[in-house]
């Protein structure tokens, strides 16, 4: 089988424009490779995310890491951490790894590995560069009104109607030919 295709579009640019706050790591880069600890095979261990100069009106936040990249027609959900306080303004380094380590009442939602919690990238071998958006939604509502259960597409449809701004990293990765 190929894996030739066209690059997918920024997803984001497909959305309604809301307004942009900043979002850094000590972790990763916009534009540069991932390190192995944020691969699937290597670690599955979230970056560190830290954020600022997100609107007054911010009630909480939600975390997500999507891959358009994925040869398959919706991408690929790697990290759903839903209900982040308004008062928390970064993650540290592994927070994804399950509800415990995330502030107040967040929870994480099934990433499309199966888990609740941060699932590291693990693209085709030989594949283009995937691009991983690290997106910190501003949401204008304390709890999104979802629960555990909610799969990635239903949380991405309620931000949808509740997001403010965002915050946007973009790290790539691709696997080399065999591995």
């Amino acid at each position: 089988m190929s894996l030739k295709r066209p690059v997918a579009p920024d997803p984001y640019a497909l959305l309604p424009e809301v307004d942009r706050f900043d979002v850094t790591s000590s972790d990763v880069q916009d534009g540069e490779t991932l390190a192995q600890a944020h691969v699937h095979e290597a670690g599955d261990t979230s970056p560190q995310l830290s954020w600022s100069g997100f609107p007054e009106a911010t009630r909480s936040f939600v975390v997500t890491c999507f891959d358009p990249d994925a040869p398959t027609p919706s991408g690929f959900w790697h990290w759903v951490a839903v209900d982040l306080p308004v008062s928390t303004t970064s993650l540290p380094t592994g927070a994804g790894g399950s509800d415990a380590t995330l502030p107040g009442e967040a929870f994480h939602v099934r990433n499309d590995y199966g888990t609740r919690a941060f699932g590291g990238a693990a693209p085709p071998p030989g594949d283009h560069p995937h691009r991983y958006y690290f997106v910190v939604h501003a949401v204008d509502v304390e709890k999104l009104g979802v629960d555990g259960d909610a799969s990635p597409a239903v949380v991405a449809f309620t931000l949808a109607f509740h997001t403010l701004a965002r915050a946007i990293i973009t790290p790539k990765y691709a696997s080399r030919p065999g591995e």
